[in-house]
């Protein structure tokens, strides 16, 4: 490490104490060990608090995912994702399939993915966010959770269209959706097609205008298949079934 290298780190950590006497410990030995414990502690602790707002909670990996049960599922463009180039020009990436195919764990993978890798993630359902957002009697404080929700490198939204929603709901998603266009990257996780988001938001004039920003730079990925959910379900009742079976005939 040249002492240029050494005195650049230190900038880049504001450790202005070591900067005031830097013909002092430019040579020193600790110093090397000093930028590198400072920069491994800082790290972490950027990863604990970027962990910690992006609630995405709790979830299984990728490499526990059944892929040979859904009838339709694109691995290839899933692990593509997985690279997060798509948050380098701003691409939306939108997942549609019906419920239980596995839509809202591929997200958090790739949202973890994302933390990471440094970038900045918000997690929430559709129905936490235009509840939120909704709910907020200022101006004020909409303008305030606007920006919070634009702000992020990747925001996900989950879940769009298991709930229907007023015409405010749909105006606060739309202006979301296009104060995030072409800056920055939405996941959204739906179980329903484009052509049924009139239904999720019957009666509003914007769900054509904000489709269009959402797929304008977009990766869509269907899944299709029946419930991984039931089938869990199903193989849990049979073999309670059999264990009963099993106990009664002894």
């Amino acid at each position: 490490m040249t002492i240029a290298d050494a005195r650049q780190r230190a900038t880049a950590l504001q450790l202005h104490g070591v900067l005031a006497h830097w013909a002092e410990c430019a040579d020193s030995p600790w110093l090397d060990p000093l930028l590198s414990w400072e920069e491994a502690e800082r790290g972490r602790r950027s990863l604990e608090r970027r962990l910690r707002c992006a609630h995405i909670g709790r979830f299984k990996s990728l490499a526990d995912f059944d892929w040979t049960w859904p009838e339709q599922c694109d691995q290839r463009a899933i692990a593509e994702l997985m690279t997060l180039d798509f948050l380098g020009s701003a691409t939306n990436a939108i997942l549609v399939g019906a419920s239980g195919l596995g839509k809202t764990m591929i997200a958090q993978n790739i949202a973890h993915q994302a933390v990471l890798q440094g970038h900045t993630v918000l997690f929430a359902t559709a129905g936490q966010l235009l509840g939120e957002l909704a709910g907020l009697d200022s101006d004020s404080a909409l303008r305030y959770r606007l920006r919070r929700y634009a702000a992020p490198d990747l925001l996900v939204i989950d879940e769009v269209g298991y709930l229907s929603y007023s015409n405010r709901h749909a105006d606060l998603l739309f202006e979301l959706i296009n104060r995030r266009h072409e800056k920055k990257s939405t996941l959204i996780t739906t179980n329903k097609s484009f052509s049924e988001w009139s239904e999720v938001f019957p009666n509003a004039s914007c769900v054509v205008a904000m489709i269009d920003r959402l797929v304008h730079h977009a990766e869509i990925l269907s899944i299709k298949g029946e419930s991984y959910r039931r089938k869990e379900a199903q193989e849990r009742a049979t073999a309670k079934s059999r264990k009963r079976k099993a106990k009664e005939s002894s």
